[in-house]
């Protein structure tokens, strides 16, 4: 993959160059020492991913990666020393289409190729994600019997783009909502419960991570808060799973929507909202095929315009609709 490194440290610039030459297929397709040089080279020669700091002068890593994304889309990677310090920051930069988080390598410090194992994978995971998805063979879901509807459940699944597109969808939810929420985000377990509280701040909903066994709740907003996937069971309980072990970008929205559409007996709404490749389209389109109300964020909308695309392309999708309309039309529905 060719990379682009903005950072405004040599000693850092370093650290990515060493543990990037643990993997020979990358490729440094240039280096930029603040935001400012980063939009420029990216217009000249967009790379396949961005590894971005937060911290620099000039321009810092949230407006460069909101400039990037509107200008010379691409996936970017936010590497940075103190994450935890900079959580505010890490998720106004993905709520402008950044796709995940790490941690700088160290460098000169114990074994150098597990210090760059972390940012290796995050970068494998984006490959796996911007590249050609295999075709995969999807079971049909099983048969559910018939059941008086005596639940209410939205399943929400978000990636690039996801954090400000959930905050401004959860703040047009009305007090008292009737239903249940899921979220599905792409984002790491280190930063789940930190997304969870932001949110929750944000949107007056209360947000809390998704626990194991435990059914999802009415007026509760549940997040997948591992780097499993989360489905439903049989019996209603959401369960974590490491399978299926080959989806390389976990937790899957396919996985928890195929599993509502197999197992959840009430009223349903899947909605699929913005962000990179594919995932979360064919499960949005077993939730429609088995009857329930699905809604793909639109093109004008979304951060980044493509989990939603594969939706509308597969006709998964029953609406389509600008993000400021689907909290309104959510609360019609369960009205």
């Amino acid at each position: 993959m060719r990379i682009g490194i903005v950072n405004d440290l040599p000693m850092a610039v370093e650290a990515l160059r060493r543990a990037l030459a643990f993997e020979p297929a990358h490729q440094i397709a240039w280096v930029a020492s603040n935001g400012a040089e980063a939009v420029e080279l990216c217009a000249v020669r967009t790379p396949d991913v961005v590894l971005m700091d937060l911290i620099m002068p000039v321009m810092d890593g949230v407006e460069a990666t909101r400039r990037i994304m509107a200008q010379s889309p691409c996936a970017i990677l936010l590497v940075t020393v103190d994450i935890n310090r900079n959580l505010h920051r890490v998720f106004e930069a993905m709520g402008h289409g950044a796709l995940d988080v790490v941690a700088t390598p160290a460098l000169g410090s114990g074994n150098a190729q597990e210090a760059a194992a972390p940012l290796l994978r995050k970068i494998y995971n984006i490959g796996w994600l911007i590249g050609p998805r295999e075709n995969r063979a999807r079971a049909a879901p099983a048969p559910v019997l018939q059941a008086e509807p005596k639940h209410r459940l939205v399943a929400i699944g978000a990636s690039a783009g996801g954090p400000a597109a959930l905050e401004q969808l959860l703040k047009g939810i009305p007090a008292g909502f009737s239903a249940a929420i899921v979220l599905v985000q792409h984002v790491d377990e280190v930063f789940a419960a930190g997304m969870a509280e932001w949110l929750s701040s944000e949107s007056g909903l209360p947000v809390r991570l998704a626990h194991d066994g435990e059914p999802p709740q009415a007026g509760v907003v549940s997040l997948a808060g591992t780097n499993n996937h989360i489905r439903l069971l049989k019996n209603g309980n959401l369960a974590y799973t490491a399978e299926p072990s080959h989806y390389a970008y976990r937790p899957s929205i396919d996985v928890f929507f195929e599993s509502v559409a197999a197992f959840w007996t009430g009223e349903a709404v899947g909605v699929l909202l913005t962000g990179m490749g594919r995932d979360g389209a064919q499960g949005l389109k077993l939730m429609r095929e088995r009857g329930f109300l699905t809604i793909a964020q639109d093109q004008q909308s979304c951060a980044v315009y493509g989990m939603p695309k594969a939706a509308a392309d597969i006709d998964a999708a029953a609406e389509i609709r600008p993000l400021g309309e689907i909290a309104p039309r959510l609360a019609r529905f369960f009205a």
